[in-house]
């Protein structure tokens, strides 16, 4: 298969080295991602700006790698409109440094990267590793867990619609679990850092909070499961749309 992989690491991170080597032992790989770390950018995308593409080379790897100075969003638009010859089969992001479940997939990078490639009628995986106190687990596993993932889902899974989420442990001692997100959140607030006569400064903290429901990502990543997620960009609440329509019919 043609792959496009990118990240919001950005294009020398570790994560994203691994997958690569591993992913193209089999298939086509080319990579497009962020200059710099464009972690927490969400959805973001570049609109006043020209985007500054560059050709580098990632030592060890064989496939072509380009930096772009944008958003994760940005790396797969420009990579599909002006940078991949041909058809993609699919677009890989990650691997990235920390989960992203619960409702961190509505702040990652990672994971819009994918929602941008479903967008664009391509199916999609974002895959997400955990970070215990600022240590990471081993990268190259968990490429290996990514490259089976891919040969599982291939072919008849492989919807252009759907997104799938791929979060694991630092070390995956269970398999497998596909269910729901959970309930991950933060709480931020803010602290002043620096005071002036034209204004004050504020760094944003915060704390996570996290309810471990039965069935769903969290609750299963803390058993030693990697997590599989299908997910959709249609934010649409079906449940209260044919209400609210007897409202102003």
């Amino acid at each position: 298969m043609k792959l496009l992989l990118t990240n919001d690491d950005g294009v020398n991170a570790k994560g994203i080295y691994a997958l690569a080597k591993e992913l193209e032992k089999k298939h086509e790989v080319i990579i497009v991602a962020p200059d710099v770390e464009k972690s927490a950018s969400s959805h973001s995308i570049t609109v006043r700006d020209p985007l500054f593409v560059k050709q580098v080379k990632l030592e060890g790897i064989k496939s072509k790698a380009y930096s772009v100075t944008g958003t994760p969003a940005d790396c797969v638009k420009i990579a599909i409109d002006k940078i991949v010859d041909g058809n993609i089969d699919m677009v890989l992001s990650g691997i990235n440094n920390g989960l992203n479940i619960g409702l961190d997939v509505l702040y990652s990078g990672t994971v819009s990267a994918a929602i941008e490639a479903a967008i664009n009628k391509i199916p999609s995986l974002a895959a997400s590793m955990e970070v215990e106190d600022g240590v990471e687990g081993e990268y190259e596993d968990a490429a290996k867990c990514v490259s089976e993932v891919l040969e599982k889902l291939q072919d008849r899974h492989m919807k252009d619609d759907v997104v799938f989420n791929l979060n694991m442990p630092m070390k995956i001692k269970k398999g497998i679990k596909v269910c729901k997100i959970g309930e991950r959140g933060y709480t931020g607030y803010f602290i002043e850092v620096d005071s002036k006569d034209e204004g004050k400064t504020f760094q944003l903290k915060g704390k996570m909070s996290e309810s471990l429901v039965i069935d769903t990502d969290g609750y299963f990543i803390k058993q030693g499961y990697a997590t599989l997620t299908p997910l959709h960009y249609d934010l649409t609440n079906f449940k209260l749309l044919k209400q609210v329509d007897k409202i102003f019919s």
